[in-house]
C-alpha cells in the first residue's frame, strides 16, 4: 500500500474514531455513571445485554448468509481474476483478483450485516417481550389465540421475516451478480439463460428459500387480519370477507408458497428449466385469484346484506375495544330526569358547592405569574389540581410549582447557570373557589419562603432540583455558593445535600464530563473539586424516559406537598396497538392501562415505580423483564397515596370511545342510533371540546363527597344532554367509571344550549359587552357542569383584564338551573338568589383587614320571579345590623361594604 493510501486510510480511521466511536463511548461512560448513581444500573444492564445479544446474534447470522452466498458463488470462478469492462485505445480493462473480490464482498457483507443488526438491537424490547410475555388469558373470537400471542409473539415474527428476507433478496441479488462475473450464468443471443450446474444449484435453493419465507408470510397475514386497520369491514379486525374468503386464501397462498418451494428445490436438481417459473406463476395466480374472489364476496355478498353479514363481527369489535379501553367495567346508572333542587339539597351537598372550580388554569397560572413568581428568573409553568385535607375537609386545591428558568437570567454566565442558580423554590397553592375582595386567588401557600396559612402543609424542604424546566446539569458542593432565595437586599447561600449526582472525582471524570457536556469550564474551574457533584437528566420527562422509556408518560405530572417536601407525581401507562379486534383512538393506540404511578423527589430525584393495576399483562410482562422494578402500590407512603388521582388523559380517551361504544347492541351500533359526542363550546368564536375536569362532588347514591373527574355527553348532532360520566379518584374507588344517563324522552339542557342562552341573555350580555367597551377584557372561563342529586347546575366564572393590565380578577359567577339564569359577584350569593338565602355555605374573601362576606350589590338574574317587598326589607334590615356591629367591633371595611350594600338594596325596593 502506498504512503498516500496509508495516510487516507489513517485519516479515515481518526474521523470515525472522532465522530463516530468517541462520542458513542463519552455517552454510554456518562450513562454508566449516572445509572449507578440512581440505583438503576441493572435497569441500564438488562437493556444492555439485551440489545448487545439481539445485535450480535442478527449480526453473525446476516454476515454469514451474505458473505457465504458470496463466497460460493465466487469460488465457482474457474479464472483466478476477472475481466471488468473492455479496454479503450491504450486504456487497460480493470482486472480484479478472487481473493481480492472476496475481501470487497467481506467488507460489504459486514457493512450490511451492521446495518441490519443495528435495525434489529433497536427491537431489544419487543425481544424481551417475546421470552417474557404475560398471557391476557383471553383468546381472540376467530383463531383462538391468546391476545399475548398478537402483543409479544406476531411483531417479532413479523420483524424477523423481514430481515430474512432482505437478506435473501440481497443474497440472490449479489449471488447472481458474481455468477455473471464467473461466467457461469449468461444469456445467449437468442434470449436463453444458460446456467453452470453450480450456479444453478445455488440459486435455485435461495428461490426456494424465497418461497419457503412468502409461504410463512401468508401464514402470517391470517392473524395479522385481526389487527387490520384499513380493512373492507365497517369496524376495525378481521370482517366476513376476511374470515369467509381472506382467510381460506391465505391459507391456499401458503400451500401453494410451500409447492413453489418444492419446484425451486427440484429446480436445483434437475435439468429442466421451467420449474422456478412455474412457481413464480403458481404464486402470482393464486394471488391475484384470491384477491378478485375477495373482492366479489364483498361487493355480491357482504354489501347487499352489510348489516347482517357483519353482525358477528361487529360484536367482536365491541367486546374487544370495551375489554382494551377497560369500558366494560363501567358502571350505568340510570336518572329520572325530573328531580327538582331544593334548598335542603343544596345544603345537603354543601361539600359540592364548596369545592366548585372557579379558577380556570390559564387565567389562574397568569395571575400566579404576576403576584407569585417574585424573581424575573422564576416561572409558574402549569397549575394542578389536587385535594388535600384541612380542618378535617377534603379541599380542592389549585397550585403550581415556583420553577428556575435559566434562559431568563439576568445575567447568564456558565457560573451562574450551572453553579449558583441550581433550583426552583416552593409553591403557589390556594383553594378553587376563594378569591379576595380584589378578585385575586386566595393563596394557602405563598412568597419566599414558604408561608402557610394551614397547618396541614408546611413544607420544611422547598428546593426544586428536579422538575418540568430544569434541563441543563448543575453543580453542586462546589466552591462556589448555591443561591437560595432572596432576603431583603441580602442572598440567602445553601448547599445541596441530597442523595442524587455523581461524583465528579479527578481529572478523568473531568475530562468526560468536559467532553460529555462540551464544556472546558467543567476541566479548569477552581470551583468544582473532587467531591463536587454533577446532577443531569433532571427533566423529570428526560428523567423517568432514560429510566423506563417502555412506558407512556402522561403529559402532565403534578407536585405534591407531602411530609414537609415536595414531590413530582407522574402517571404511566402501559399500551399496545396490536389488541384484535379493538378499534384504534384518534391517537391510534387501542389498548392502555394506567398500571403505573411514578413518585420523583424534587429535591433528591429519587424515582420510585409503582404497580397501580396487577391485573395489566403488559405491566406484568415489565415485572418479569425488570423484576424489582415496580414496587407494589401498598409500599407507596400512606400520605402521597392520597394524592393519587385519576389522570386527564386517559379519562378523556375513554370518554371519548365510550361515546361510541356505550351501545352494546350490533344493530344499534351499525345504525348509530344512539351516538353520543362530547360537546364543543364556542370560545371567541372557535368551537372548542370540553375537557375533563376535576371537582369534589357527592355521586349520587354515595354518602359522601370525593375526588373525581367529569365530562358530560350530548346525543350525535344534538345539544342537549343526554349523560354525563366521572372517573372516581378516591383510594377505595380508584380508577372506577361511572355513567349517569337520562331518559331518552326527556329534554336536559346541555352546555352549548346553556352558553347560547347566556349570550343572549337582556341583562347579562349587555353588561359583559359594556365591560369589554370600557377598554377591559372579559374572559369567560370553563363551563362547568356540577351533578347535584338528579339535577344539575351549570357554572361559569368570568374573569376581568385591565386593558394595561395582565392580572385577570374573577369578578363574577354565572350560575345556570333549569330555565334560571344568575350572574352574581360570588357562587354562593348566585346560588342563593335561585334557591332562596342561607342555601349554601358562604365562601369568606379576604381584604387588607378582616375578613369580609361579599353580597352582590344587585344581582343579575332572569328566569326568576320578583323578589317579594318583604324579602328585600329583611336583607336591608340584615346590612343595617352588620354595619352596626361592624362599627361596634372597629372593622370599617366591613362597615363601609354593608352600608354600600344596604344602599343599593334599598335602590331596589324603590324599582
Amino acid at each position: 500500500m502506498s504512503t498516500r493510501s496509508s495516510f487516507r486510510v489513517g485519516l479515515a480511521v481518526t474521523a470515525i474514531i472522532a465522530f463516530v466511536v468517541l462520542p458513542s463511548l463519552v455517552d454510554f461512560l456518562m450513562e454508566w455513571l449516572w445509572f449507578g448513581a440512581v440505583g438503576y444500573r441493572d435497569i441500564f444492564l438488562r437493556g444492555l445485554k439485551a440489545k448487545a445479544s439481539l445485535g450480535s446474534f442478527v449480526l453473525g447470522f446476516a454476515f454469514f448468509v451474505l458473505y457465504g452466498n458470496l463466497w460460493l458463488a465466487i469460488s465457482s470462478m474457474a479464472s483466478p481474476y476477472i475481466v471488468l469492462g473492455r479496454g479503450v485505445g491504450t486504456v487497460q480493462p480493470a482486472m480484479v483478483r478472487r481473493e481480492q473480490l472476496r475481501k470487497l464482498t467481506g467488507i460489504g457483507a459486514a457493512v450490511i450485516a451492521l446495518m441490519i443488526s443495528l435495525a434489529a438491537s433497536s427491537e431489544w424490547f419487543p425481544w424481551l417481550q417475546f421470552w417474557n410475555g404475560e398471557p391476557f388469558g383471553v383468546v381472540d373470537p376467530i383463531l383462538g389465540y391468546d391476545i399475548g400471542f398478537y402483543i409479544y409473539r406476531l411483531p417479532v415474527l413479523d420483524f424477523a421475516k423481514q430481515i430474512l428476507l432482505a437478506l435473501l433478496v440481497i443474497s440472490l441479488g449479489g449471488t447472481a451478480a458474481a455468477y455473471v462475473l464467473a461466467g457461469t450464468l449468461n444469456f445467449t443471443r437468442r434470449g436463453g439463460v444458460s446456467v453452470a450446474r453450480k450456479a444453478r444449484i445455488h440459486l435455485s435453493l435461495l428461490a426456494a428459500v424465497f418461497f419457503a419465507l412468502l409461504a410463512v408470510d401468508a401464514y402470517l397475514d391470517i392473524p395479522r387480519l385481526l389487527t387490520n386497520v384499513e380493512g373492507p369491514g365497517i369496524v376495525h379486525g378481521a370482517s366476513y370477507v376476511d374470515v369467509v374468503a381472506r382467510m381460506p386464501v391465505l391459507r391456499l397462498l401458503s400451500a401453494v408458497a410451500g409447492v413453489a418451494a418444492l419446484l425451486a428445490s427440484y429446480n436445483a436438481f434437475s435439468a429442466a428449466l421451467w420449474p422456478v417459473p412455474l412457481a413464480f406463476v403458481l404464486y402470482l395466480a393464486t394471488s391475484i385469484v384470491g384477491s378478485l374472489y375477495g373482492t366479489a364476496i364483498q361487493r355480491f355478498v357482504v354489501t347487499p346484506n352489510e348489516q347482517a353479514a357483519e353482525t358477528p363481527f361487529m360484536t367482536h369489535n365491541i367486546e374487544a375495544t370495551r375489554r382494551a379501553f377497560n369500558l366494560d367495567a363501567v358502571q350505568t346508572r340510570d336518572l329520572s330526569g325530573d328531580a327538582e333542587l331544593t334548598k335542603a339539597d343544596i345544603v345537603r351537598n354543601a361539600d359540592t358547592i364548596k369545592n366548585v372550580r372557579l379558577w380556570d388554569h390559564q387565567p389562574l397560572l397568569d395571575t400566579f405569574g404576576q403576584i407569585q413568581e417574585l424573581r424575573t428568573y422564576y416561572d409558574f409553568v402549569s397549575v394542578d389540581n389536587d385535594r388535600y385535607t384541612i380542618n378535617g375537609e377534603s379541599r380542592q386545591v389549585m397550585l403550581s410549582a415556583r420553577e428556575l428558568n435559566s434562559e431568563i437570567l439576568p445575567n447568564r454566565t456558565w457560573i451562574n447557570e450551572h453553579l449558583t442558580f441550581t433550583h426552583g423554590y416552593g409553591l403557589t397553592l390556594g383553594p378553587v373557589n376563594e378569591v379576595t375582595q380584589e378578585g385575586l386567588p386566595v393563596l394557602f401557600v405563598k412568597d419566599i419562603p414558604p408561608q402557610s396559612a394551614v397547618p396541614e402543609i408546611q413544607i420544611a424542604e422547598p428546593s426544586i432540583y428536579f422538575g418540568e424546566m430544569t434541563n441543563d446539569y448543575v453543580l453542586v458542593n462546589t466552591n462556589a455558593k448555591e443561591f437560595h432565595y432572596s432576603k431583603g437586599e441580602e442572598n440567602v447561600e445553601t448547599a445541596y445535600s441530597g442523595k442524587d449526582g455523581v461524583r465528579v472525582g479527578g481529572l478523568g471524570r473531568k475530562l468526560l464530563f468536559s467532553l460529555g457536556f462540551q464544556a472546558l469550564q467543567i476541566l479548569f474551574s477552581n470551583d468544582i473539586i473532587a467531591d463536587s457533584r454533577i446532577l443531569y437528566h433532571r427533566n423529570i420527562t428526560d428523567r423517568l424516559t432514560t429510566i423506563a422509556p417502555f412506558l407512556r408518560y402522561d403529559d402532565d405530572p403534578y407536585m405534591v406537598a407531602s411530609e414537609g417536601r415536595l414531590f413530582w407525581i407522574r402517571d404511566a401507562y402501559t399500551v399496545t396497538d396490536r389488541y384484535p379486534y379493538s378499534t384504534p383512538a384518534p391517537n391510534g393506540l387501542n389498548y392502555i392501562r394506567n398500571s403505573v404511578k411514578v413518585i420523583i423527589d424534587a429535591y433528591d430525584g429519587t424515582v420510585d415505580f409503582y404497580l397501580a393495576d396487577p391485573r395489566d399483562p403488559l405491566a406484568l410482562t415489565m415485572s418479569r423483564i425488570y423484576p424489582g422494578l415496580l414496587k407494589p402500590l401498598t409500599a407507596m407512603p400512606a400520605d402521597l397515596r392520597r394524592h393519587l388521582r385519576y389522570p386527564e388523559t386517559i379519562f378523556a380517551l375513554q370518554a371519548a370511545m365510550f361515546s361510541t361504544y356505550h351501545m352494546t347492541n350490533p344493530v344499534m351500533f351499525y345504525n348509530k342510533e344512539d351516538q353520543w359526542q362530547i360537546p364543543a363550546i364556542d370560545l371567541d368564536g372557535n368551537p372548542q371540546q370540553m375537557l375533563p375536569y376535576y371537582t369534589i362532588m357527592r355521586i349520587p347514591g354515595e354518602a359522601r363527597a370525593e375526588f373525581i373527574q367529569m365530562l358530560p355527553f350530548t346525543p350525535a348532532r344534538k345539544d342537549n344532554l343526554t349523560a354525563w360520566m366521572v372517573a372516581r379518584s378516591d383510594e377505595e374507588h380508584y380508577g372506577q367509571l361511572e355513567v349517569f344517563q337520562f331518559p331518552k324522552q326527556k329534554v336536559v339542557y346541555g352546555p352549548r344550549q346553556i352558553v347560547a342562552r347566556i349570550n343572549q341573555d337582556q341583562e347579562i350580555s349587555p353588561q359583559i359587552t359594556l365591560w369589554n367597551q370600557q377598554g377591559s377584557q372579559v374572559i369567560q372561563g370553563t363551563l362547568l357542569v356540577i351533578p347535584i342529586e338528579e339535577s344539575l347546575l351549570y357554572v361559569r366564572p368570568l374573569y376581568l383584564r385591565a386593558s394595561d393590565g395582565k392580572i385577570p380578577e374573577l369578578k363574577r359567577v354565572i350560575v345556570a338551573y333549569q330555565n334560571q339564569i344568575v350572574m352574581a359577584e360570588t357562587l354562593d350569593l348566585a346560588i342563593d338568589r335561585i334557591f332562596g338565602g342561607g342555601a349554601a355555605p358562604r365562601s369568606t374573601q379576604a381584604t387588607s383587614g378582616q375578613p369580609v362576606e361579599m353580597r352582590p350589590p344587585s344581582p343579575v338574574t332572569s328566569g326568576r320571579p320578583g323578589t317579594a317587598a318583604s324579602a328585600l326589607a329583611a336583607r336591608a334590615r340584615q346590612h343595617y345590623d352588620r354595619a352596626m356591629q361592624a362599627q361596634r367591633d372597629g372593622n370599617w371595611a366591613l362597615y363601609g361594604e354593608e352600608i354600600r350594600l344596604l344602599g343599593e338594596t334599598l335602590q331596589e325596593m324603590s324599582r
